[in-house]
């Protein structure tokens, strides 16, 4: 279980590589790309354990007694137990995330979020591309966090273990599910299984808009159930017709830092930009 960490890096980086021999990540990237990827990725790697770390004093704060209480639970049902609670909790942490934006006390968690829309592409490295902060209220991480604390750890290896590669297959840039879905056959089989497991195009869907496109939608990161139980499942036919949120992209301090602004340490001050306009183009 202590190397399934290797295994999620292994199992990227021949999916990386096998998008760019593809030309999947040709032209691709903006100088704001750059920016935010690396900070994600390498920051990220530091500050998310910390977020698990913050949750789990929080949760050992609130429900002192329920330290190692389900140690006895057997495996499969513990398995299961936790995958429905995981997808649960993180199902009302997304859809909050996106339907708070603009609102007056909620738009923190979205621009919390926002960072993982951002992109205008979905290809494997935007598992990495989150708010550095984003596992201080990850529904994942609490619903993990929790497990672990109750005794569940081989159980819980197992959940992470299969949200994580189903991560990577959602996210990853070939859509094999395209030609499933229109097969004669087999599709209407497929679009039944998409009511209850996410597919790629569902959470490719997820992160465009336009045609087949919608981020208000399919919030389910391993099961679909919570989309269709609430009413926003949505099985598209393709591509989205875009990829990301329309408008300009943030600064990338605010965007890798979210929800904090720290573009303003990073752009020059008018006064700045005045004096060397005058020393370039002196009267």
């Amino acid at each position: 279980m202590g190397n399934m960490g290797y295994w999620v890096l292994a199992v990227t980086g021949v999916i990386l590589l096998a998008e760019i021999i593809a030309g999947r990540h040709r032209g691709i990237y903006t100088r704001n790309d750059w920016f935010v990827n690396g900070v994600c990725i390498v920051i990220g790697a530091v500050v998310r354990p910390l977020g698990a770390v913050v949750v789990s004093l929080i949760i050992a704060h609130i429900f002192p007694a329920g330290k190692g209480a389900l140690v006895n639970m057997p495996f499969v049902p513990a398995v299961i137990g936790i995958i429905l609670v995981a997808e649960f909790f993180n199902y009302w942490v997304h859809r909050w995330s996106h339907e708070l934006k603009g609102a007056r006390w909620g738009d923190w968690l979205w621009r919390l979020h926002r960072t993982h829309h951002t992109a205008a592409y979905v290809n494997v490295l935007l598992n990495f591309r989150t708010s550095i902060f984003w596992g201080f209220v990850a529904g994942l991480t609490w619903a993990f966090s929790l497990a672990l604390y109750l005794g569940l750890a081989k159980p819980a290896f197992v959940a992470i273990a299969f949200f994580s590669f189903w991560g990577i297959a959602t996210h990853s840039d070939f859509r094999w599910d395209i030609p499933v879905r229109r097969h004669k056959w087999f599709g209407p089989l497929f679009r039944g299984i998409e009511h209850v497991i996410v597919s790629p195009g569902m959470h490719h869907s997820h992160h465009g808009y336009g045609r087949d496109g919608g981020n208000f939608r399919n919030f389910g990161v391993l099961l679909s159930i919570y989309d269709w139980m609430f009413g926003t499942l949505f099985i598209p036919d393709g591509r989205p017709a875009r990829y990301g949120i329309p408008g300009n992209a943030p600064h990338w301090a605010d965007d890798a830092f979210s929800p904090f602004n720290f573009a303003g340490l990073f752009r020059k001050k008018p006064s700045e930009n005045k004096d060397e306009q005058t020393a370039q183009n002196p009267a």
